[in-house]
């Protein structure tokens, strides 16, 4: 079967209004990502109507965007302490009901000065978060752009999660590796980015061992050469590049073997039975 370890389909269907006949023609099941109520009711509205039709679960997730506080402040807005403390009690009422599977996608972001600019805020957010994910004993998912350092100074925190997965993985095999020396119950979710030649996200991707891979569309965002968004049809070209990456590195298996390992390390990083 295969799986997405992140997407968006509240985004994705504005791009493709057909993507959820998409997912269950391809037998996808997906964890999706919000950061607003709005978002939040369009996932579990398809999470409900996947499991009523018997279709491929749709598993939604919560956080506040690494981003947000940057693009409110773009749009001549401020992410304001009431929105702060209104996102974590929504994120702490959903998690108590058990609506949802994941504190995600939260992290930090530091790509660009307007992002540097809110890093403060950032790190209250980044600790608010994996404090709802230990005491609802959740996974979460991570994105972090230029800040790995962030990562390796929250570490002991991290150890303590269930498991951590990492968002089309931005670091080194090296890190990676430590990471998982040092106690993180770490997965690497790995997109489009490993058919686009970004090198490190290759070796990553050939070296890690097969248990600790998850496949992802960050759909809409995340699209191959010559598309305007990424979709659940892209997942088998993923698996397939994954495969051939493997095959190169000694690490062979093929692309059904990695599907269906990678399933299982879906099953287990969301706790999805």
């Amino acid at each position: 079967m295969l799986t997405d370890a992140h997407c968006h389909p509240a985004d994705l269907v504005r791009v493709f209004p057909q993507a959820e006949q998409e997912r269950r023609r391809l037998g996808v099941t997906a964890a999706a990502s919000a950061c607003d109520m709005e978002e939040f009711a369009h996932n579990e509205e398809l999470s409900r109507n996947a499991a009523a039709d018997g279709a491929p679960p749709l598993l939604p997730c919560f956080a506040i965007h690494p981003q947000l506080p940057a693009v409110k402040a773009a749009n001549a807005g401020l992410f304001t302490e009431t929105e702060l403390n209104n996102s974590l009690e929504t994120l702490h009422t959903l998690a108590s009901a058990g609506r949802i599977a994941a504190v995600g996608e939260f992290g930090f972001d530091l790509y660009n000065a307007a992002f540097r600019e809110t890093e403060a805020l950032q790190d209250r957010i980044f600790a608010a978060h994996l404090e709802a994910a230990l005491r609802f004993k959740l996974p979460v998912v991570l994105h972090v752009r230029r800040a790995m350092h962030k990562i390796f100074a929250a570490i002991k925190t991290l150890s303590k999660c269930r498991a951590i997965i990492f968002h089309s993985w931005p670091g080194t095999f090296e890190e990676g590796q430590s990471l998982l020396r040092r106690g993180v119950n770490a997965y690497f979710s790995f997109g489009n980015t490993v058919a686009l030649n970004h090198k490190q996200a290759q070796k990553s991707c050939a070296l890690f061992p097969a248990q600790r891979l998850l496949t992802e569309t960050d759909a809409p965002f995340q699209p191959l050469r010559g598309k305007n968004f990424s979709q659940w049809a892209d997942l088998p070209s993923i698996i397939e590049a994954a495969a051939n990456l493997r095959r190169e590195a000694e690490t062979a298996v093929t692309a059904k073997e990695l599907e269906s390992q990678i399933e299982t390390n879906f099953r287990v990083a969301f706790k999805y039975e």
